[in-house]
């Protein structure tokens, strides 16, 4: 990126206007988008100002700034008590069901799926399946922490969240 030493400078000279404690390190522009490093993690109020700077840069297309993000990472998650088998048809549950009633529930806001959601019968003879559910979430866990445990209604059943360990597939 062009000027990175000034763009840098003029960043901090932002970010000192509105008395943010953080200091912007590095600058550069990858095929991803704009990455800047700063000394501490960087507050809403730090990352709508920096993008703010960034938009009113004239070499810049404003329709390629994106809403500004904290890094971020997988966390796994477990979703017990769902029916295998729909009662009203005798075929198992689909990815597309689980996902549509993720988006309705209100307890998923601002939840991004990392994969595909993945599914197990428990027992052979029984009708509850585990769904496995891996989610983007902000380093310090907080999207996950505010997940576990909670319980929402899949037609007449109560499902829970639970943590799980990493998982790499179903076993067979």
């Amino acid at each position: 990126m062009k000027k990175s030493s000034a763009h840098i400078y003029n960043i901090n000279r932002a970010l000192k206007n509105i008395k943010s404690e953080i200091v912007a390190d590095f600058i550069c522009l990858d095929n991803k988008g704009i990455i800047i490093t700063t000394n501490k993690v960087a507050s809403m109020l730090d990352l709508q100002t920096i993008k703010m700077y960034i938009k009113n840069i004239n070499n810049i297309e404003l329709n390629h700034v994106e809403v500004p993000r904290l890094p971020q990472s997988k966390s796994y998650l477990k979703i017990i008590s769902i029916p295998f088998f729909l009662e009203d048809t005798n075929t198992p549950i689909s990815s597309d069901v689980v996902k549509k009633i993720i988006k309705k529930n209100h307890i998923f806001n601002d939840i991004i799926l990392a994969s595909r959601l993945r599914f197990i019968n428990v027992l052979p003879k029984s009708n509850m399946s585990i769904i496995w559910i891996n989610i983007w979430d902000v380093q310090s866990g907080s999207e996950t922490k505010g997940l576990i445990n909670r319980c929402f209604n899949i037609r007449i059943f109560i499902a829970t969240i639970h943590r799980a360990n990493m998982n790499l597939g179903i076993p067979q």
